[in-house]
């Protein structure tokens, strides 16, 4: 459901949201190596975020890529929104361009009651959240 990109770009947020309480700020390279990724779509990809003022950069010898309490607070959403766009929770599980109830593929009812309630989950869940767990050590942003 979610692109390679957008997966990154969460893990990415909730890294820098684990960064909040010092108020460190982190590099593309940093980010790129915990999370493990590749710098260049990092890079690309924080720059959007940026943009859609999801996370917040600074120029400089102390510059880097930070987030503040609101973003820290914002729903995860957010970030499919700003990377993949709202449109990732309106496809077809098999990628069919006419899929609807009047016109389903052959997974249609069962995706969408699946697809319906991740939306709901992006929509509640906070960058917060994740980062907690991840702080706490109950949940990890690499394999």
């Amino acid at each position: 459901m979610l692109s390679l990109t957008c997966k990154t770009a969460i893990k990415a947020v909730i890294y820098l949201a684990s960064k909040f309480e010092s108020g460190e700020k982190a590099g593309i390279k940093e980010i790129a190596e915990f999370i493990d990724a590749s710098e260049h779509t990092v890079g690309k990809m924080l720059q959007t975020l940026v943009k859609d003022e999801v996370i917040n950069s600074a120029k400089g010898p102390t510059g880097g890529f930070f987030i503040t309490i609101k973003q820290k607070n914002q729903p995860i959403i957010n970030i499919i929104d700003a990377i993949d766009g709202k449109e990732v929770f309106d496809q077809c599980g098999l990628g069919l361009s006419k899929c609807s109830a009047t016109h389903p593929c052959p997974i249609h009812n069962d995706y969408k009651t699946i697809r319906d309630k991740f939306k709901a989950m992006c929509q509640q869940k906070k960058v917060t959240d994740l980062c907690e767990t991840v702080n706490d050590g109950l949940a990890y942003l690499i394999g």
